[in-house]
């Protein structure tokens, strides 16, 4: 009896992470449906906030699956497939709703190219992870498509926020930064994994503290949301000065 308990425990151990997976595809199609069925900014609102909730939980199934120990092949791939839905389609869907459907055709096209992208984004990532010499490293090629996904959220709940229009850029600019993040994700820019952080040394805690700081500023001077953009734009540009300014070693993950 005592053995069967410890299997069915070790069966719900490997579950859970998968869950957690499964919850993210659900805000993914949450809010494909809100997209296409929007018919006022709320909706179009409640879509992006769904992929924020979808990247709350993909930022939770690794870790559930590390700590009880229940890392598998299975899961991995579910994992991108999961993340090309919430991730890829989920933020196509909206933004092509947002403002690039008044741009026809160029909008659609526009629109999977971030699909595209993203999809050669997670294979990649796979390729480099069923390596045996790939070991989590400092440094992350391409900006990760939920990261990518959180700008184009930030744009909508900004736009939300100050004053419920239907976007905050023209359409050429919006296409821009589609097209513009679509790049950074399959680039060979190197991104931070922080990884390697030491959180109790000072320099990591001055940084911190600044970052507070200049958000803080930021949330008085403008609005809540502009925080969220303003710390997508720090972490976008180190990466891109980074790559610019300094040669990396060979310590990259995915």
């Amino acid at each position: 009896m005592l053995k069967s308990n410890r299997m069915d425990v070790r069966r719900a151990a490997f579950v859970l992470p998968n869950l957690f997976t499964l919850s993210s595809l659900f805000c993914g199609f949450f809010s494909i449906a809100q997209s296409f069925g929007a018919g006022s900014t709320d909706e179009l609102h409640a879509a992006a906030i769904a992929i924020l909730y979808g990247a709350f939980f993909d930022a939770f199934d690794g870790r559930v699956a590390r700590l009880t120990r229940t890392q598998t092949a299975l899961g991995l791939e579910l994992d991108s497939l999961c993340d090309v839905v919430t991730f890829g389609v989920a933020p196509a869907s909206l933004v092509y709703n947002w403002g690039l459907e008044r741009l026809g055709l160029v909008g659609m096209l526009i629109s999977f190219v971030w699909i595209a992208a993203g999809a050669l984004r997670l294979a990649r990532f796979n390729v480099l992870a069923q390596r045996a010499e790939a070991k989590p490293g400092k440094y992350i090629v391409g900006l990760p498509i939920p990261m990518a996904a959180m700008v184009i959220v930030a744009l909508v709940v900004l736009a939300n926020q100050v004053g419920g229009e239907r976007y905050i850029l023209g359409q050429g600019s919006l296409a821009l930064v589609v097209l513009g993040l679509s790049f950074l994700m399959v680039s060979r820019i190197r991104f931070r994994s922080f990884k390697d952080v030491k959180w109790r040394s000072r320099k990591t805690l001055g940084l911190i503290l600044l970052l507070g700081v200049s958000s803080t500023a930021v949330w008085v001077g403008l609005r809540g949301a502009h925080v969220f953009l303003f710390l997508l734009a720090i972490y976008i540009s180190l990466g891109i000065a980074e790559t610019l300014l300094w040669r990396h070693g060979d310590n990259v993950n995915r």
